[in-house]
């Protein structure tokens, strides 16, 4: 990989985490958890991409672009049920108890 394209690369990750910590800041309390589903549903596309970048170093016979690809399917698949997995629970927070419920 060229230095001008990996410098490319980082410079857009420096900036999208810097754009990320903005907006999320910027975000009331109220409405935490209605963007945690947004961005669950959106992490989605994370798994996806790393499928497909799995399958080309599968293809390519890259053994570490491999075992990275896998890592981030597994760590990609843990966003996305946890995620799921606290916004249920946050919004069953916000369900009404039935009167012969004693929990």
């Amino acid at each position: 990989m060229l230095t001008g394209e990996i410098l490319l690369l980082v410079f857009v990750f420096v900036i999208a985490g810097f754009l990320g910590v903005e907006l999320i800041s910027k975000v009331p309390s109220q409405l935490h958890t209605p963007l945690m589903s947004g961005t669950n549903a959106i992490s989605g596309i994370t798994i996806v991409g790393a499928v497909s970048a799995t399958a080309a170093a599968l293809h390519t016979d890259g053994t570490l672009s491999a075992i990275f690809g896998f890592a981030a399917i597994v760590l990609a698949a843990i966003n996305v049920i946890g995620g799921y997995l606290v916004t249920d629970r946050m919004l069953g927070m916000f369900k009404k108890k039935d009167k012969g419920d004693k929990k």
